[in-house]
């Protein structure tokens, strides 16, 4: 993963939508609909990210923090 991150944020992203659209559609051919709609919620998540309609970040035990695991301050 390390080396898709030295080409940007948006190049990772992008490979890792694209990823997710290909499990998608193997999880649909395998007939497994909730993992389908799991992937596709991931897919969806990552085009918010990349067009700016989402935060690149998550909370997780109480801490605000970006996909990097750095520690942010709630108020950003």
């Amino acid at each position: 993963m390390g080396e898709h991150c030295g080409g940007g944020r948006t190049d990772a992203l992008d490979y890792m939508q694209a990823m997710l659209g290909q499990l998608r559609t193997m999880a649909l051919a395998e007939r497994c609909e909730m993992l389908a709609y799991m992937i596709e919620m991931a897919y969806l998540e990552a085009g918010d990210i990349i067009r700016g309609d989402q935060p690149y970040r998550f909370e997780r035990n109480g801490l605000n923090l970006d996909v990097r695991g750095k520690k942010r301050n709630r108020a950003s």
